[in-house]
């Protein structure tokens, strides 16, 4: 299976790869997301490491029970022939109704098909007040 756009990346198949990875997060769909990666894939997500698209799915199952009204945006920082390197922010409130917005840092590599076989993210969570919201 591919998933365009495939390597080598240009700046513009770059540019349309990282819109593809926030509209598939921005989903909330476990399935759907965990397509966009390989079978085997790493993950280093924070403090944890996935592998695989079963943890895949089982992680961000759990993360949006936890992550409610989830909105990321992501923006291009860099890439090479199979490497994007992107910064990203994303808002959401938890069960209790504590808002939060998270930056950081996402460096992925693709197979020759276009699929993540890694990702590796640094996340950082702000208390922020629902007035402070930038993702509405």
């Amino acid at each position: 299976m591919k998933k365009f756009p495939i390597p080598p990346f240009t700046l513009e198949s770059a540019l349309e790869k990282i819109q593809l990875a926030e509209d598939g997060w921005n989903s909330r769909d476990p399935q759907r997301v965990a397509q966009a990666y390989t079978i085997d894939s790493e993950w280093r997500n924070r403090h944890l490491f996935i592998n695989g698209r079963d943890e895949i799915i089982d992680f961000l199952s759990h993360k949006w029970e936890r992550e409610l009204d989830y909105k990321l945006k992501k923006e291009y920082w860099a890439h090479t022939e199979n490497r994007i390197a992107v910064r990203f922010e994303y808002e959401y409130r938890d069960v209790n109704g504590q808002w939060f917005r998270a930056y950081g840092n996402e460096n992925w590599e693709f197979d020759e098909d276009g699929l993540m076989r890694r990702r590796y993210a640094s996340i950082n969570d702000l208390p922020i007040k629902e007035s402070e919201r930038k993702f509405i």
